[in-house]
Parts: structure tokens; sequence; C-alpha cells
């Protein structure tokens, strides 16, 4: 389940630094006000086995925006959206999203003009094709071909030989920390978009866009719709259009 929650802006531009950055706290701020003993059970503790974060969210977008190269473009009426497979958690942002008339997105001020609640598709046939609008981030063994540990920020690009069993165990991860069948696999990577890297507050994360096709079982493919592929999903990373 995600929200699809319409904007406006007067900025023409938002800057690098805050495409992302900024919906972390603000989806936490609005779980603090509503419901703070659920902002708090998913901020100190996480979900599930592994303590995962189970929500993601993507960048604003303002499709009319006149584009410019080297400037993420904004201006005019625009949406932004924000998920989690956990209704309740995507219930109390609903409510505290309509309770606002605007969001300070580092700085930028985007006007609420409306929050609409979008279902997830039924994928009945247990297979899904799915394409992220911000980069999939995922981390490696950091290990040389002779085995040997190099590094522990070993992000992964999706042409990497490593990346395919990476992406499958956080699938995997994803679908145990909701209780669900974890027998979900990767069938193929079907697109790889630029290499791009966003800040995050702690540095940046380089990641690329992909379109995957993956086969398991509807309500895993629906709650990865909801959440987001790849890792760091609640900072802004591996969002799935709609």
């Amino acid at each position: 389940m995600r929200l699809q929650v319409k904007i406006a802006t007067s900025a023409e531009s938002i800057p690098w630094s805050v495409v992302l950055a900024p919906g972390r706290s603000l989806v936490y701020g609005l779980l603090a006000r509503v419901a703070p003993e659920l902002g708090t059970r998913l901020h100190d503790f996480g979900w599930g086995p592994y303590g995962m974060a189970p929500f993601g969210y993507g960048a604003p977008m303002f499709p009319e925006a006149r584009r410019r190269r080297g400037v993420y473009a904004a201006g005019g009426k625009g949406f932004w959206e924000l998920g989690s497979p956990l209704p309740a958690v995507v219930e109390v942002w609903a409510a505290g999203l309509r309770r606002r008339e605007l969001i300070d997105w580092g700085g930028v001020a985007f006007r609420l003009l409306g929050v609409t609640v979008v279902e997830p598709p039924a994928f009945a046939a247990g297979r899904a094709r799915l394409r992220t609008v911000t980069p999939v981030v995922l981390k490696g063994s950091g290990r040389d071909e002779w085995g040997v540990r190099q590094t522990r920020q070993a992000w992964l690009m999706p042409t990497d030989s490593e990346f395919p069993a990476y992406f499958e165990g956080n699938l995997r991860r994803k679908a145990e920390t909701l209780g669900l069948d974890p027998e979900i696999s990767l069938e193929r990577i079907t697109w790889v978009g630029a290499r791009r890297s966003y800040e995050t507050g702690k540095g940046k994360k380089p990641g690329a866009l992909i379109e995957v096709e993956l086969r398991g079982a509807p309500e895993v493919l629906r709650a990865l719709w909801s959440w987001g592929l790849g890792q760091a999903n609640s900072a802004g990373f591996g969002w799935v259009a709609a």
C-alpha cells in the first residue's frame, strides 16, 4: 500500500543534496505525532527478525517542470509517493498528512493539495516486472576474485557478478520480516539505468535504476511494490514506479 501526495511549489529546482534526504525524517515525524509508540518501535528496533524498516518513498516529482541540464527540476504541481507493506503505517501517514498544509522539503516549501491511498497490483500470477525511479543500492562482500576482503563499503552495481545473489537475499529477508513465503527469485534484470549517487545525511550512496522480473507469492510481490527494492529504502532508494 502506498500514498500519493499531491503537491505544488513555486521553487524551480531542488538542490541535489536534498532530493531524497528529507523524506526519512518526514515519515518518522508523521509517525511520532500520530502514533508515537509505533514510530519509536520502527525507529529504534525495526521490524521482524532482521530489524528492518519496512517502508520506502521516492523523490518529489514535477512532470510539467522545465528540465534543465544538471538541475533537479521542480515547479508547479507534482506528487510525492511513500509506502509500506504494513497498512497501519500507511494509515498513520495519511492521517498526519491530511492535517498539514505545507511540507518543508530541505528548505523547499511544498503546498499539499491532496492525499490518495493506492493499493498494490494483484500480481495474481506470481510474477512481476518492477522498475525503480530511484537508484537501487546494495552492498556486496567486499572481496576480490581470490576471496580476500578489500573493503566494507562494497557498493554493487547491477552488472556486478555478486549483484543477483545479494539482491535475492535482500528480497528473502524482506519476506521473512513480514512473515511471508521467502521463496522469491530474481528471474532476470531487464534494464539498467545510469549510475547515480544521492546524499543521505551520512555521505552518498551509489546505485542505479533497474527493471527486474521477479517470481514469488503474490503477497510478497505486493509487499515489495509497497516497500522498494534493494537496501536503504527508508532513505528513499529503490522506490518502485507505480
